[in-house]
């Protein structure tokens, strides 16, 4: 009898947990009904079976988590997880919905908000690029408890209503790549918890608020790509918890505050595409964890503070279309500066008045001589590329091949009228790195002494690597490729100037190539040699094993280095279309540079050395990289795993993610898998996003794997929580 009695005690317990973690129905309810007002997106059709829980229900494109039967976190993304959200032109949208972009006519925001309102415990939205339209209503108040939003590349117009800062609770918003305009709203400062504001890519006018408006706890201040004018508030630089700030392309003018390069924890400055004008101090003091600054194409004049310098600290400065007395062709003339602070238009020597109006004469005159220049222009870039063309056509037949220099911008080919750059391509800072250009193959034989054994330093599947030294002293990598005859010449072209427009400060940089045996011959084969700088401080897999110059690696520096790889890979996927996806990553292709900066090398070598038979090199190259797409995310995943566990793992890969890959599931099993440096250099929390993505770049399904986009977050938030964990505290 007592048996039967705890039988069915068991029973009824297990019976209602089984009810207490399901979904409450009015919940569920609520998801319908959004459903129904984002007019059905096919990421929502696994809401279809309502008698399925929610709360267990996600997808790399939505995903809903729950708290005691109540929705806490609703995400959907209107976008594949491989792709970036895009906004249309502001010419596009005049506040009226837009057939296959927007929501139909019948969708109202204040109806959407009031639902949204019905999910009390909601803490985390993020309805990123779905086709949302209106403006923002006051009735958002009653979202009380968020602490994340993020309804960024939406079609939101108008300003943020008032009521915005009664969401006490907030931590982080992001209203980035809509239509938002009017000034900034006052008394954001109520908002005492927000560390996170992004409002980049609107239209917001007006001056920039004040101290007075921000909360103290900002930690990432984004307001670029906005219409705002006016100075820079000297008091930013009050800001003390601020990691990164970025105020580029506005209409900013006035002085830099100098206090922006001292703030104690930045990290990142960005005021690129202004009007800021005069001179920084030769004095400026920089914050030690200063990174990355950007005050380019401004009207800065004198010379650039030596904290400025690129060669100190591993920082990446860009200051070129200003004035300044440094790296002068580069910069503008001092009276470019002085003339556009003032306001007042530049004229050409002779043609600038002392105060009159300028005679009507003179301005046809003018006006006439410019159209002429114009028309000659034109007529000459014409000549030119007739003129390139019969050299491309006779290119072929001619056993001589001239030596020259050829920029990172200019390939006339047509897979490069279809290929194009990512936007964020424009802001990688790579302005150091050298120009592409062909080599002669006598200039390689000089610079390895005819190819002598010893300069052989490498041997593998993609051919025999050799070290050189250039004339002017520069030591270069040279990697020798045997490439089938299968390719015609003008095919093999194509790859090597697609491969020659990957530039990243985080690849090692391919400065030019060769091809001998252009001619037909008894070869089979063709003869590429592809010419890299020289990184000479070791590989990543070296310093895991404590073979290094570094004998102990810990967690900052390997997230670090781990960071400066995904945004590599990042860019190689989706930097230019169609992307560079199959990379065989391995941590031993991961070099590090005197200033321990780490640089991923062999990338892309897939476009060259794999057998594609078709000439049409873009589909091709389409159809086989996203096929391939997952393999970059697993091979990187094992870097991580490498990390995590040391380099000893990669001898029994597989037997790892089969009988230990479990062992990170507590804080005990992790002290016996766990690399004892990770650990006692790491935070707690700071370990467990790592482990997290790591598991999740293991997947069996590829199609659930992340995106590389996913796995650079994840590390970037990894790095924020252990550089706030290393903080000292604050008495």
């Amino acid at each position: 009898m007592a048996v039967s009695s705890f039988y069915l005690l068991f029973l009824t317990l297990s019976w209602s947990c089984f009810f207490t973690n399901a979904i409450q129905p009015s919940q569920k309810q609520v998801l319908l009904q959004l459903r129904k007002q984002l007019e059905y997106p096919k990421q929502l059709d696994l809401w279809i079976n309502t008698s399925n829980d929610f709360c267990y229900l996600s997808s790399p494109q939505v995903n809903i988590t729950c708290e005691n039967n109540f929705v806490s976190e609703l995400k959907i993304m209107g976008f594949s997880g491989d792709h970036l959200p895009k906004k249309v032109k502001s010419s596009n949208f005049d506040g009226f919905p837009i057939p296959s972009q927007t929501l139909s006519q019948n969708f109202s925001m204040d109806s959407f908000i009031a639902t949204l309102s019905r999910l009390t415990s909601l803490k985390v939205l993020s309805l990123v690029s779905l086709g949302i339209w209106g403006p923002l209503p006051n009735k958002i108040q009653r979202l009380n408890t968020l602490e994340y939003i993020d309804v960024s590349y939406n079609f939101l117009y108008g300003s943020i209503p008032p009521t915005f800062i009664r969401l006490a609770s907030l931590q982080s918003v992001n209203l980035d790549g809509n239509f938002l305009n009017g000034s900034f709203p006052n008394g954001v400062n109520l908002l005492s918890s927000l560390t996170t504001l992004s409002l980049k890519d609107n239209s917001f006018s007006g001056q920039l608020p004040d101290l007075s408006n921000l909360p103290s706890s900002l930690i990432i201040l984004d307001l670029s790509k906005n219409l705002f004018s006016g100075q820079i508030p000297v008091k930013y630089g009050q800001l003390n918890n601020l990691q990164e700030l970025d105020l580029s392309i506005n209409s900013l003018s006035g002085v830099i505050p100098t206090t922006l390069f001292s703030l104690p924890y930045i990290t990142y400055l960005n005021l690129t595409s202004n009007k800021l004008s005069g001179q920084l101090p030769s004095r400026l003091t920089c914050g030690n964890k200063l990174a990355a600054v950007d005050i380019s194409l401004n009207r800065l004049t004198g010379a650039l503070p030596s904290c400025l310098s690129n060669d100190l600290n591993n920082k990446t400065v860009k200051y070129d279309g200003n004035c300044l007395m440094t790296d002068v062709k580069h910069q503008h003339s001092s009276s470019y500066c002085v003339e556009e602070a003032r306001g007042v238009e530049v004229y050409p020597k002779g043609f600038k008045d002392s105060g009159k109006r300028k005679n009507p004469i003179i301005l046809v005159v003018v006006i006439v001589g410019i159209v002429l220049v114009l028309v000659l222009l034109v007529f000459g870039f014409v000549g030119m590329r007739r003129k390139n063309c019969v050299r491309s056509l006779s290119e072929s037949q001619s056993p001589k091949k001239s030596v020259q220099d050829y920029s990172v911008s200019s390939y006339p080919s047509e897979l490069l009228t279809s290929a194009r750059f990512a936007s964020e391509a424009a802001k990688l800072g790579i302005e150091g790195i050298p120009a592409h250009r062909l080599f002669s193959f006598e200039e390689l034989k000089d610079a390895t002494k005819n190819f002598h054994r010893s300069t052989l330093i490498g041997e593998g599947s993609n051919g025999k690597i050799y070290k050189g030294k250039l004339p002017n002293g520069t030591d270069i990598v040279i990697r020798h490729l045997t490439v089938s005859r299968k390719y015609t010449i003008r095919n093999l072209k194509l790859r090597l100037d697609l491969l020659a427009r990957l530039r990243h400060p985080h690849l090692v940089c391919l400065l030019g190539h060769c091809i001998s045996n252009e001619v037909p011959n008894d070869s089979d084969s063709n003869k590429v040699y592809l010419v890299y700088e020289y990184v000479n401080n070791g590989n990543y897999k070296l310093l895991l094993a404590g073979k290094g110059p570094e004998n102990v690696l810990k967690w900052e520096d390997r997230l670090r280095i781990l960071t400066g790889v995904a945004k590599a890979v990042h860019f190689l996927h989706t930097g230019l279309i169609p992307g560079f996806f199959n990379n065989k990553l391995k941590a031993n292709n991961i070099l590090l540079n005197e200033n321990g900066m780490a640089k991923l090398s062999d990338y892309g070598l897939s476009i060259i050395a794999e057998d594609i038979k078709q000439d049409d090199l873009f589909m091709e190259l389409f159809c086989r990289q996203m096929k391939n797409l997952e393999d970059d995310v697993y091979n990187f995943g094992f870097i991580l795993l490498e990390s995590l566990v040391g380099a000893s793992v990669a001898s029994r890969k597989d037997e790892f993610l089969m009988n230990e890959m479990a062992s990170f599931g507590t804080e005990d099993e992790r002290r016996k898998v766990v690399d004892p440096i990770v650990l006692a250099t790491c935070s707690h929390e700071s370990l467990s996003v790592i482990i997290s993505i790591t598991k999740k770049c293991f997947v069996s399904d590829s199609w659930a794997r992340p995106s590389f986009e996913d796995v650079l977050w994840h590390l970037q938030y990894a790095a924020q929580v252990q550089a706030n964990a290393q903080r000292p505290a604050v008495c």
